[in-house]
């Protein structure tokens, strides 16, 4: 069986099967605009963008200003900085001025609170014309008429196929990189596996496996009919799935692209990281995501007040928090969240970190005295300390609203300095964030002593 038949139209029938509306490669070049090969040379829909942006931005984008907003997309870098841009784009960062308004007002470009307003589209030989080489992916999924995901599918019969997959990928990015300039994901299968990983970030150690046999994954949305493919496919060889365990292949493609879920990456879960060698981008995996999301409905929940994360080392546990931390500041900006740290983290890379999750203003207690007066003060927004500034604290706040982030809790919330935080914020919710095994016979204990009812909220291995 071939390649086209027994990956790629099953991948393409099963994404249509749950939303996203299947173009030909025909089809989907009549949406390009330009005449003859000025359409490969074009990146995204036009015609669906433009009918998009006024419908999500009422007032707003009219017929006056749309075609500034389609060159400034047009005008983004084939670099992993115009990536960045781009995702700016999606997650409604961007602006542009209303002259009726006399300000500027962020555009919309995705409708992340309401998945059904939304286009979902995706189709299959996208050529793309570039300055160096032309190339042709096997796979786009478009969001609104951007893409926003590239596949590349393998024969099932290749033992090298997922290697072929990536090479493939690594060639897009250095001969035709006007293709990657709007993806900001990857896929590669040749059946039996599904990997992911990040458009301009292609080694090797940040691919990972798509995992269905964990609590990891969310369940299939919706009811769909499964018996479904799209007219466009019909008749076409739409291949079985032979010798493998049954389902596999059909529910890592719905669970991954689930819509909720897929927009859930875009929005929260993609983060672009200044280090010292340069720009990189990272995806939160799906232990961080749960992790995120059990934190998250802990938090929520006014009868429990303590929770325990346990993530092994070089698991993403820093940025696990940061994410907390910027997702309740964005639930609302009644919250204050306090993360404590060790020194190295501190000194180290937590303020680029920080920013490149647009936190931008946060206040680091140097000592006790600043520590006491923004916990008097009351403030609301992030503060970053360190366990030993609670030492002896003389204030007291007694609002619910305040999160506390414990790294390293089973080490510094364990003696006095525990007790000392918990006395100064009694009705806060703590969070602790821990490397050491941790025992199903003593949860709680140690950690949190005050009060040991902390419970483990989910167990997380890189």
């Amino acid at each position: 069986m071939s390649e086209t038949s027994a990956v790629q139209r099953p991948m393409l029938k099963y994404a249509y099967q749950i939303g996203w509306e299947y173009l030909t490669a025909k089809e989907a070049l009549q949406r390009r605009e330009g005449k003859g090969e000025e359409k490969l040379k074009e990146r995204y829909f036009a015609d669906v963008l433009r009918t998009q942006l006024i419908k999500l931005n009422p007032g707003v984008v009219t017929s006056n200003n749309i075609d500034e907003i389609l060159r400034r997309l047009r005008n983004i870098d084939n670099t992993i900085e115009g990536n960045r841009e781009a995702l700016n784009w999606l997650q409604g960062k961007q602006s542009i001025f209303v002259a009726q308004e006399n300000r500027d007002r962020n555009i919309t470009l995705i409708d992340f609170n309401n998945p059904e307003n939304n286009i979902f589209q995706v189709t299959d030989e996208w050529s793309q014309k570039g300055v160096k080489f032309p190339n042709r992916a096997d796979i786009i999924f478009l969001i609104n008429g951007i893409p926003v995901a590239i596949a590349e599918t393998k024969g099932e019969n290749k033992t090298d196929g997922l290697a072929l997959g990536i090479d493939q990928i690594r060639r897009y990015h250095n001969q035709t990189p006007e293709l990657l300039a709007f993806p900001q994901i990857f896929e590669v299968t040749e059946l039996w596996n599904f990997w992911y990983g990040l458009t301009w970030n292609t080694n090797r150690k940040n691919l990972f496996e798509w995992k269905l046999t964990s609590p990891l994954t969310p369940p299939l949305q919706g009811e769909g009919n499964n018996n479904i493919t799209p007219p466009s496919l019909a008749g076409k060889g739409v291949g079985g799935l032979g010798s493998i365990q049954e389902g596999d292949y059909e529910e890592k493609i719905k669970t991954f692209f689930d819509h909720q879920r897929f927009l859930e990456i875009l929005r929260y879960y993609i983060v672009f990281l200044e280090r010292d060698d340069g720009l990189t981008k990272v995806v939160l995996r799906q232990h961080q995501t749960r992790a995120v999301k059990k934190v998250l409905q802990r938090i929520q929940d006014p009868n429990k007040k303590r929770g325990l994360v346990w993530h092994t080392q070089g698991s993403g546990k820093t940025l696990t928090m940061i994410t907390i931390a910027a997702q309740l500041r964005n639930i609302s900006g009644d919250n204050t969240v306090i993360m404590i740290v060790d020194r190295n983290e501190l000194e180290n890379q937590l303020d680029k970190n920080l920013k490149a999750y647009s936190i931008k203003s946060y206040e680091v207690a140097n000592s006790k005295a600043d520590l006491e007066k923004l916990i008097q003060d009351d403030y609301r927004g992030l503060i970053v300390a360190m366990i030993h500034k609670f030492d002896k604290m003389k204030v007291e706040n007694k609002r619910s609203t305040i999160t506390v982030l414990v790294d390293e809790a089973h080490r510094s919330t364990g003696g006095n300095f525990g007790i000392y935080l918990m006395a100064a914020l009694p009705n806060a919710t703590f969070i602790g964030f821990t490397g050491t095994p941790v025992s199903k016979a003593a949860k709680g204990q140690s950690t949190f002593q005050t009060k040991p009812s902390a419970n483990l909220l989910t167990q997380n291995t890189a």
